[in-house]
């Protein structure tokens, strides 16, 4: 069935640890701007897996400018974010949920969608690889695959973004901050380095 298969598919992708799960996560354990955040999200990936479906992946696999404009500036984004988290995690005292002056709206919101369109796997596994593979299932059927990766999305965004506050308790101490932003830099690092490496 389109439905179900669009759902595994895309739960399988999005599921794996990047950026944009990794600011999601932190957002929902700061309980800030949360829904915002996983809205922003998941309409991102149903605008993305609708332009696949479209035949947008056909182009962008086609131009190379595109491909390297998100790699190069994804890089320069996920090393600036890795830079923050690292400052962050040298001074643990102060990054407490509950101590921690909240951002604004549209600096957490704007920081969102540069994880989200400034990393080019987001195209090559929305737009190309669901978008092809929705169109491998004729006229009526690519749509309902499409429904079916967008459902992942919003159920994968939403528990992760209002199911970490679970986790608050461990987080009200700064040595689990520390940790969280130590890992939070590492990977950030990591897969700057790969995305200009690849």
């Amino acid at each position: 069935m389109p439905l179900l298969a669009g759902f595994a598919t895309a739960l399988s992708l999005i599921v794996a640890i990047g950026a944009q799960n990794v600011f999601v996560l932190r957002q929902g354990l700061r309980r800030e701007h949360v829904l915002p955040v996983v809205l922003t999200c998941a309409l991102s990936d149903a605008l993305l897996i609708a332009s696949g479906i479209l035949g947008l992946g056909a182009l962008l696999t086609r131009s190379q400018l595109a491909l390297d404009i998100a790699k190069f500036g994804g890089a320069a984004f996920l090393y600036t974010y890795a830079f923050l988290a690292a400052k962050r995690a040298f001074n643990p005292g102060s990054i407490t949920a509950a101590d921690h002056a909240p951002a604004a709206l549209r600096s957490v919101v704007l920081a969102c969608l540069g994880f989200t369109y400034l990393n080019p796997h987001v195209y090559l596994d929305t737009v190309v690889l669901l978008g092809s593979l929705a169109n491998q299932r004729g006229t009526d059927g690519r749509w309902l695959y499409g429904l079916g990766a967008v459902t992942a999305s919003f159920i994968w965004f939403f528990s992760l973004g209002f199911f970490s506050r679970k986790l608050a308790t461990l987080f009200a101490r700064p040595r689990a901050w520390q940790f969280l932003d130590s890992s939070i830099a590492l990977l950030m690092t990591t897969l700057a380095t790969w995305m200009l490496l690849a």
